[in-house]
């Protein structure tokens, strides 16, 4: 039997590091509690690219693909973003669980608002880096804080 700690990807907000976009805080005490024997690796894709705090960005459908623009100055950041999650991915390849905040641009699971190019919502998905990690992850089953 192996005494290797199992390993699990949180959402660096919710274990209340200072990465939001506001500046905000959202540690989720029932999610640090339930992972407290796991080795806890946090995950936040835009803080390191684009500082905390920093411009609001949207998943916008642009001719049926998903792209990352910024709020306010419309600049896509998507490959920016696809590349720091894939380097963060190719960094922690066994994983045992991932949760990760809900209704982010990047971490949403089924959750994050998917815009027209008029910023009005037309469905919720995924956001980058759940795109990503359910190719990286395939048979991790990827949750969010309302699961605690």
């Amino acid at each position: 039997m192996s005494s290797a700690k199992k390993r699990v990807i949180i959402s660096a907000c919710l274990l209340g590091e200072y990465c939001r976009y506001d500046g905000k805080k959202k540690q989720v005490n029932a999610v640090i509690e339930a992972y407290k024997e796991y080795e806890i690796i946090p995950f936040c894709p835009e803080a390191p690219l684009f500082g905390t705090p920093r411009e609001r960005i949207n998943v916008i459908e642009v001719d049926g693909e998903n792209r990352i623009l910024t709020d306010t100055t419309n600049i896509d950041v998507t490959l920016r973003l696809e590349k720091e999650i894939t380097d963060f991915c190719d960094k922690h390849p066994d994983i045992d669980a991932i949760v990760l905040k809900s209704k982010s641009p990047s971490c949403g699971n089924k959750t994050t608002p998917i815009l027209n190019i008029n910023k009005e919502v037309i469905k919720n998905g995924d956001g980058i880096a759940v795109e990503i990690f359910k190719k990286y992850y395939k048979n991790i089953q990827i949750l969010d804080e309302n699961s605690f």
